[in-house]
């Protein structure tokens, strides 16, 4: 007979089978010694024939629930590809969404190397810097030289200023100012990137836990 319950119970009880599983296994003993003039194996301390049965006791519920989570995981694979969640972003089986939800924390199989989207601000941004900074360094230094100019042109002490030489440093500044292109106007696709980010976690988050908390499975 077929058992049915909630995403939300299968998950917690596959959380305590995985324990439960583990902790049965350490405390088991499947294999000891003794000598024909003993009576009781050397380190459990029991007879031969309680030994036996409790071996086999052991291995038996070991067995049983391993076969149990198995039966559990099953159902819950079987209904996140078959459930669907949607966000603002789309709409997702609970198998895809919890798939792109470690995507884009970087826990997927491929860690950070996957989280393209964070990989791509990281890169956008620190070009972005980059760039700007080099143009403030060069027309830093273009400033300077045309201070230069100017002085050399109307002399430290000069009262009067003729405009035509100034207008030829004037022309030389323009020509030699160090710009930015930015085509895509970077900083508001890092800010989309990362509005979508947070919007989409967020979302995944709250649609996956309602569900869970919603959808029942049958585990035979």
């Amino acid at each position: 007979m077929s058992e049915k319950m909630l995403v939300t119970q299968a998950l917690d009880e596959r959380d305590l089978l995985v324990k439960k599983i583990a902790d049965k296994i350490a405390k088991a003993s499947f294999v000891d010694t003794i000598k024909p003039n003993e009576d009781k194996v050397f380190t459990k301390r029991t007879s031969k024939e309680e030994y036996a049965k409790e071996a086999e006791s052991a291995y038996q519920q070991i067995t049983d629930l391993i076969d149990r989570f198995q039966k559990i995981d099953a159902a819950i694979v079987a209904s996140n590809a078959n459930t669907e969640i949607t966000t603002s972003y789309g709409t997702f089986t609970v198998a895809g969404a919890i798939a792109l939800r470690s995507r884009l924390r970087g826990a997927s199989a491929y860690g950070v190397d996957a989280d393209f989207e964070g990989r791509l601000q990281k890169k956008l941004s620190s070009e972005y810097n980059e760039r700007v900074q080099f143009c403030d360094r060069k027309n830093s230094q273009l400033e300077s030289t045309a201070e230069e100019m100017r002085l050399s042109i109307l002399g430290k002490d000069s009262k009067t200023k003729d405009e035509k030489p100034l207008e030829v440093v004037e022309a030389y500044v323009k020509e030699n100012t160090t710009e930015l292109v930015d085509p895509l106007d970077v900083k508001k696709k890092m800010e989309a990137l990362e509005e979508k980010r947070n919007t989409l976690l967020t979302e995944l988050d709250t649609q996956i836990k309602v569900s869970n908390a919603t959808t029942f499975i049958e585990v035979a």
